[in-house]
């Protein structure tokens, strides 16, 4: 028998969030969350997520040993205003044991029938910047701090439990030896002079700040017509600005403004954080803070995170501008590798956007989905 039980206390959400600490001890791969960061991202008063959004937090028990984990999330933005009558379920983990996996997709199918809605889909999170994803290809590569990883077992219990593909994502890198500026150098100050464009950068996080919430719109316009597109409110704004920005360094933020200052193109690269929180074990403190200052301020590693263009500049080269920026600045600093964020099979326009730099396509996952 499986008892699965509700999360609700805070010694219960800390249960949740632990248990992948045991279930991948000892993996190379595996990338631990900031314990506390994690938490405050299913506490109801701290993420603004919950303010259009429900979720349910279970725990699976087998004997009386914990042995899985599952997220069942209700986007009302989604269902109301998208008409998408889906059910999410995210932060699922478990033991290779289908009847666990088995009784917790059926409790978040519970949750989902309860509000009457036609079909189940993860692993996602609560909005289009959270984790996605069950892992597919690419166990033996590294995770990063944005990507869930997963033993291999996982997608057989999916399928075994009845859900089918719904989504596909690829996750590519390149050596930053292959950025060769010959591809945009020409291109982008042709573009510049085309449509009175200029590039920002920053040497302070204070001096991004009076872009962010532009940022966070032209986000919401460039990325509006992708499947699933939840677009962020005016609280997730702040709630991003204050979580997230200091963990970037300035320098790696970059903008693309029109004559009137208007943002057009922006870009967000981080540092590669993994071997840094590998090292942490979930902990900021005492020492934890160290090891992410140090993997911040001399990285050998990085993420580009997200790319947006306004629609009315996308196919007219303004990603030049990003890229040249980005080349003069991770050239002095040794710079080895480049790794993307899961980016969706289908998104061709993104694809093209690397062809020049030779990317290796290293990891794959999907979402699954199944009717209820």
């Amino acid at each position: 028998m499986i008892d699965i039980r509700e999360a609700t206390s805070k010694k219960d959400l800390k249960t949740f969030v632990k248990f992948p600490f045991g279930l991948y001890k000892g993996s190379k791969y595996w990338v631990p969350p900031i314990i506390k960061d994690e938490l405050e991202t299913f506490n109801k008063d701290k993420n603004p997520a919950f303010l259009d959004a429900d979720a349910h937090f279970f725990l699976a028990y087998k004997n009386g040993k914990l042995v899985g984990r599952v997220a069942a999330i209700v986007n009302w933005i989604e269902i109301k205003e998208q008409k998408l009558s889906k059910m999410r379920f995210g932060w699922f983990d478990m033991i290779d044991d289908l009847e666990v996996s088995g009784a917790l997709l059926d409790k978040v199918a519970e949750i989902g029938r309860s509000h009457k809605l036609e079909y189940m889909e993860g692993p996602v999170g609560f909005s289009n910047l959270d984790k996605v994803g069950v892992l597919t290809e690419g166990f033996d590569h590294i995770g990063t701090m944005i990507t869930w990883y997963n033993h291999p077992y996982y997608e057989k219990h999916l399928i075994h439990h009845g859900l089918i593909k719904e989504k596909e994502y690829l996750e590519n890198k390149f050596p930053f030896e292959n950025v060769k500026p010959k591809y945009f150098e020409r291109v982008q100050n042709l573009v510049k002079k085309r449509y009175q464009l200029r590039q920002l950068n920053f040497t302070k996080t204070k001096d991004i700040m009076p872009y962010v919430d532009q940022m966070f719109d032209l986000f919401n316009e460039a990325y509006a017509s992708l499947s699933s597109f939840v677009p962020i409110n005016d609280i997730q704004k702040a709630y991003f600005k204050e979580r997230y920005l200091n963990f970037i360094n300035p320098e790696f933020i970059k903008f693309v403004v029109d004559k009137d200052d208007k943002l057009v193109a922006f870009a967000i690269v981080m540092p590669s954080f993994a071997e840094a929180l590998q090292k942490m074990k979930g902990k900021l403190f005492p020492f934890g803070i160290f090891h992410l200052l140090k993997a911040r301020k001399k990285p050998k590693n990085i993420t580009f995170y997200l790319i947006g263009v306004h629609p009315e500049y996308q196919n007219k080269g303004l990603t030049a501008i990003l890229f040249m920026e980005y080349y003069l600045t991770f050239t002095p600093k040794g710079i080895e590798t480049c790794i993307r964020t899961p980016e969706l099979i289908e998104n061709t326009a993104i694809h093209k956007l690397w062809k020049h730099f030779e990317p290796v396509t290293h990891k794959r996952r999907k979402t699954y989905k199944r009717n209820l």
